[in-house]
């Protein structure tokens, strides 16, 4: 697949990722308690993280979006 995320999408994506998967694992806001909104910002999480590792979006390459000059 060609990369499809840009330099400034990515670190954004990597900042969103790294805040959800700390209010998901580690903040004892009452907010996380519940399993699903906590195993669902964990999910996110990682997914951001994942993408904004291999610069690939699956949802830009469906709609053809792309934020890297390349």
């Amino acid at each position: 697949m060609n990369t499809n995320v840009g330099t400034i999408d990515r670190i954004l994506r990597a900042a969103l990722g790294l805040g959800l998967l700390y209010l998901a694992l580690f903040s004892d806001l009452p907010l996380f308690d519940g399993n699903v909104l906590k195993f669902g910002a964990a999910a996110v999480g990682m997914v951001m993280l994942i993408v904004s590792a291999t610069r690939v979006c699956p949802i830009y390459s469906i709609f053809g979006f792309k934020t890297c000059r390349s």
